[in-house]
């Protein structure tokens, strides 16, 4: 992670551990289900950057013109302007989002859908 608002902080305790993602920051923090063989739009936020921890499952996320895999635990941060989408290989993932900035579900720019919501008024 390569942004300020995200300094990923580890601590050992005696029953385990804690990661801490966040501290006294104003963020958003949602839970994505990614059904089997489905996608996300190729998208990108005009407002909010995203950080992504993968809780479950794995596919494929793209981050402007690179491609990875990603199984569980996996994180990513993802910038504001930054063209993204995850995509299921086969099965369900489920994925931590935690947005920093103006968050909007209309803050959705998709340049490519396989819904056919692209050139819809709602972004969502």
């Amino acid at each position: 992670m390569d942004d300020n608002t995200v300094k990923k902080y580890t601590e050992e305790r005696p029953w385990g551990k804690f990661e801490r993602f966040t501290f006294n920051q104003k963020s958003t923090v949602k839970i994505l289900t990614i059904k089997p063989n489905e996608k996300l739009s190729l998208q990108y936020h005009e407002n909010r950057s995203e950080f992504w921890k993968i809780l479950s499952g794995e596919g494929k996320i793209t981050l402007e013109e690179t491609i990875k895999n990603f199984k569980e635990g996996d994180e990513f941060y993802v910038p504001i302007g930054t063209k993204h989408t995850a995509e299921s290989l086969g099965v369900e993932i489920i994925i931590l989002e935690i947005a920093f900035g103006h968050f909007d579900e209309d803050d959705i720019i998709r340049l490519a859908d396989k819904y056919g919501r692209e050139h819809q008024q709602k972004k969502y």
